[in-house]
Protein backbone atom coordinates (compact mmCIF):
# COMPACT_ATOMS: atom_id res chain seq x y z
CA UNK A 1 0.00 0.00 0.00
CA UNK A 2 2.81 2.37 0.91
CA UNK A 3 4.67 1.60 -2.33
CA UNK A 4 1.49 2.33 -4.33
CA UNK A 5 1.13 5.72 -2.66
CA UNK A 6 4.77 6.53 -3.50
CA UNK A 7 4.21 5.45 -7.12
CA UNK A 8 1.12 7.70 -7.40
CA UNK A 9 3.04 10.61 -5.87
CA UNK A 10 5.94 10.13 -8.32
CA UNK A 11 3.50 9.91 -11.24
CA UNK A 12 1.85 13.20 -10.16
CA UNK A 13 5.28 14.83 -9.84
CA UNK A 14 6.39 13.71 -13.32
CA UNK A 15 3.07 14.77 -14.88
CA UNK A 16 3.28 18.13 -13.12
CA UNK A 17 6.77 18.80 -14.47
CA UNK A 18 5.66 18.19 -18.05
CA UNK A 19 2.38 20.12 -17.63
CA UNK A 20 4.03 23.12 -15.99
CA UNK A 21 6.73 23.30 -18.67
CA UNK A 22 4.16 23.00 -21.46
CA UNK A 23 1.84 25.59 -19.92
CA UNK A 24 4.57 28.19 -19.38
CA UNK A 25 5.86 27.54 -22.89
CA UNK A 26 2.38 28.34 -24.17
CA UNK A 27 2.18 31.52 -22.06
CA UNK A 28 5.59 32.64 -23.39
CA UNK A 29 4.48 32.14 -27.00
CA UNK A 30 1.34 34.15 -26.24
CA UNK A 31 3.52 36.92 -24.77
CA UNK A 32 5.52 36.98 -28.02
CA UNK A 33 2.30 37.05 -30.06
CA UNK A 34 0.83 39.97 -28.12
CA UNK A 35 4.21 41.74 -28.08
CA UNK A 36 4.28 41.62 -31.89
CA UNK A 37 0.68 42.86 -32.11
CA UNK A 38 1.39 45.76 -29.72
CA UNK A 39 4.53 46.69 -31.68
CA UNK A 40 2.58 46.63 -34.96
CA UNK A 41 -0.18 48.75 -33.45
CA UNK A 42 2.28 51.36 -32.14
CA UNK A 43 4.15 51.59 -35.46
CA UNK A 44 0.96 51.93 -37.54
CA UNK A 45 -0.58 54.45 -35.10
CA UNK A 46 2.42 56.75 -34.98
CA UNK A 47 1.25 60.41 -34.88
CA UNK A 48 0.76 61.71 -38.39
CA UNK A 49 0.27 58.30 -40.00
CA UNK A 50 -2.57 58.12 -42.56
CA UNK A 51 -6.03 56.83 -41.73
CA UNK A 52 -8.93 57.73 -39.42
CA UNK A 53 -8.20 58.32 -35.74
CA UNK A 54 -9.68 55.93 -33.19
CA UNK A 55 -10.42 58.76 -30.74
CA UNK A 56 -13.01 60.17 -33.15
CA UNK A 57 -15.18 57.07 -32.71
CA UNK A 58 -14.19 55.99 -29.20
CA UNK A 59 -16.62 55.71 -26.27
CA UNK A 60 -14.25 55.50 -23.31
CA UNK A 61 -17.09 54.98 -20.81
CA UNK A 62 -18.03 51.72 -22.54
CA UNK A 63 -14.42 50.57 -22.47
CA UNK A 64 -14.24 51.33 -18.74
CA UNK A 65 -17.33 49.16 -18.20
CA UNK A 66 -15.73 46.36 -20.27
CA UNK A 67 -12.62 46.64 -18.10
CA UNK A 68 -14.71 46.41 -14.93
CA UNK A 69 -16.41 43.24 -16.17
CA UNK A 70 -13.12 41.53 -17.00
CA UNK A 71 -11.36 42.52 -13.77
CA UNK A 72 -14.42 41.56 -11.71
CA UNK A 73 -14.45 38.13 -13.39
CA UNK A 74 -10.86 37.66 -12.22
CA UNK A 75 -11.88 38.47 -8.64
CA UNK A 76 -14.79 36.00 -8.71
CA UNK A 77 -12.47 33.36 -10.18
CA UNK A 78 -10.14 33.87 -7.19
CA UNK A 79 -13.13 33.26 -4.90
CA UNK A 80 -13.79 30.02 -6.79
CA UNK A 81 -10.18 28.92 -6.18
CA UNK A 82 -10.47 29.71 -2.45
CA UNK A 83 -13.64 27.63 -2.19
CA UNK A 84 -11.99 24.78 -4.09
CA UNK A 85 -9.30 24.56 -1.42
CA UNK A 86 -12.08 24.39 1.17
CA UNK A 87 -13.73 21.62 -0.91
CA UNK A 88 -16.99 23.56 -1.26
CA UNK A 89 -17.91 22.31 -4.73
CA UNK A 90 -21.23 24.13 -5.14
CA UNK A 91 -19.66 27.48 -4.28
CA UNK A 92 -16.81 26.81 -6.70
CA UNK A 93 -19.31 26.19 -9.48
CA UNK A 94 -21.32 29.26 -8.47
CA UNK A 95 -18.30 31.58 -8.58
CA UNK A 96 -17.18 30.03 -11.86
CA UNK A 97 -20.66 30.66 -13.30
CA UNK A 98 -20.48 34.30 -12.17
CA UNK A 99 -17.00 34.59 -13.72
CA UNK A 100 -18.44 33.18 -16.95
CA UNK A 101 -21.28 35.74 -16.95
CA UNK A 102 -18.89 38.63 -16.33
CA UNK A 103 -16.49 37.42 -19.03
CA UNK A 104 -19.43 36.88 -21.39
CA UNK A 105 -20.57 40.47 -20.73
CA UNK A 106 -17.08 41.67 -21.62
CA UNK A 107 -17.19 39.79 -24.95
CA UNK A 108 -20.73 41.04 -25.69
CA UNK A 109 -19.66 44.64 -25.12
CA UNK A 110 -16.53 44.17 -27.25
CA UNK A 111 -18.53 42.75 -30.17
CA UNK A 112 -21.02 45.62 -29.79
CA UNK A 113 -18.12 48.09 -29.84
CA UNK A 114 -16.71 46.51 -33.02
CA UNK A 115 -20.13 46.74 -34.70
CA UNK A 116 -20.50 50.40 -33.63
CA UNK A 117 -17.03 51.30 -34.96
CA UNK A 118 -17.69 49.51 -38.26
CA UNK A 119 -21.05 51.29 -38.68
CA UNK A 120 -19.37 54.65 -38.00
CA UNK A 121 -16.78 53.98 -40.73
CA UNK A 122 -13.83 52.78 -38.61
CA UNK A 123 -13.57 49.35 -40.25
CA UNK A 124 -10.62 46.92 -40.38
CA UNK A 125 -10.22 47.49 -44.15
CA UNK A 126 -9.95 51.31 -44.21
CA UNK A 127 -6.34 51.67 -42.99
CA UNK A 128 -3.41 50.00 -41.29
CA UNK A 129 -4.37 51.82 -38.08
CA UNK A 130 -7.82 50.28 -38.03
CA UNK A 131 -6.64 46.79 -38.99
CA UNK A 132 -3.98 46.83 -36.24
CA UNK A 133 -6.64 47.85 -33.70
CA UNK A 134 -9.09 45.13 -34.69
CA UNK A 135 -6.35 42.49 -34.87
CA UNK A 136 -4.92 43.28 -31.41
CA UNK A 137 -8.20 43.73 -29.56
CA UNK A 138 -9.86 40.88 -31.49
CA UNK A 139 -7.04 38.47 -30.66
CA UNK A 140 -7.47 39.27 -26.98
CA UNK A 141 -11.22 38.78 -27.33
CA UNK A 142 -10.64 35.40 -28.98
CA UNK A 143 -8.47 34.35 -26.03
CA UNK A 144 -11.18 35.44 -23.58
CA UNK A 145 -13.76 33.43 -25.56
CA UNK A 146 -11.52 30.34 -25.32
CA UNK A 147 -11.20 31.01 -21.57
CA UNK A 148 -15.00 31.11 -21.28
CA UNK A 149 -15.27 27.71 -22.97
CA UNK A 150 -12.62 26.42 -20.54
CA UNK A 151 -14.61 27.78 -17.56
CA UNK A 152 -17.76 26.04 -18.81
CA UNK A 153 -15.85 22.77 -19.16
CA UNK A 154 -14.52 23.15 -15.61
CA UNK A 155 -18.03 23.75 -14.24
CA UNK A 156 -19.15 20.48 -15.87
CA UNK A 157 -15.99 18.51 -14.99
CA UNK A 158 -15.67 19.39 -11.30
CA UNK A 159 -18.42 17.04 -10.03
CA UNK A 160 -16.92 14.21 -12.11
CA UNK A 161 -13.31 14.60 -10.95
CA UNK A 162 -12.68 12.16 -8.13
CA UNK A 163 -9.10 13.30 -7.57
CA UNK A 164 -9.03 16.66 -5.74
CA UNK A 165 -5.39 17.10 -6.73
CA UNK A 166 -6.29 16.98 -10.46
CA UNK A 167 -9.15 19.46 -9.95
CA UNK A 168 -6.86 21.92 -8.17
CA UNK A 169 -4.19 21.60 -10.83
CA UNK A 170 -6.64 22.23 -13.67
CA UNK A 171 -8.17 25.20 -11.87
CA UNK A 172 -4.70 26.61 -11.23
CA UNK A 173 -3.82 26.49 -14.94
CA UNK A 174 -7.14 28.07 -15.86
CA UNK A 175 -6.57 30.76 -13.22
CA UNK A 176 -3.11 31.57 -14.59
CA UNK A 177 -4.54 31.83 -18.10
CA UNK A 178 -7.38 34.09 -16.91
CA UNK A 179 -4.94 36.30 -14.96
CA UNK A 180 -2.72 36.53 -18.03
CA UNK A 181 -5.67 37.82 -20.07
CA UNK A 182 -6.34 40.48 -17.44
CA UNK A 183 -2.72 41.65 -17.58
CA UNK A 184 -2.83 41.83 -21.38
CA UNK A 185 -6.09 43.79 -21.19
CA UNK A 186 -4.53 46.35 -18.85
CA UNK A 187 -1.89 46.97 -21.54
CA UNK A 188 -4.60 47.09 -24.24
CA UNK A 189 -6.63 49.56 -22.20
CA UNK A 190 -3.61 51.77 -21.49
CA UNK A 191 -1.88 51.70 -24.89
CA UNK A 192 -4.81 51.33 -27.27
CA UNK A 193 -7.67 53.15 -25.57
CA UNK A 194 -6.15 55.73 -23.20
CA UNK A 195 -3.35 56.72 -25.58
CA UNK A 196 -5.83 56.49 -28.48
CA UNK A 197 -8.18 58.91 -26.73
CA UNK A 198 -5.45 61.56 -26.40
Amino acid sequence: MHSEAIAVHEHHHETDSVDVFGFWLYIMTDCILFGCLFATFLVLNFPGSPGPELKTYLKLSDVLLETFFLLASNFTFCLAILNLYQTKLFRVQLWLAISFLLGGSFIFMEVTEFAHLANEGFRWDVSGKASSFFTLVGTHGLHVSCGLVWILLMIMQLPLLKDVYVARRRMTYLGLFWNFLDIVWIFVFTIVYLMGAM
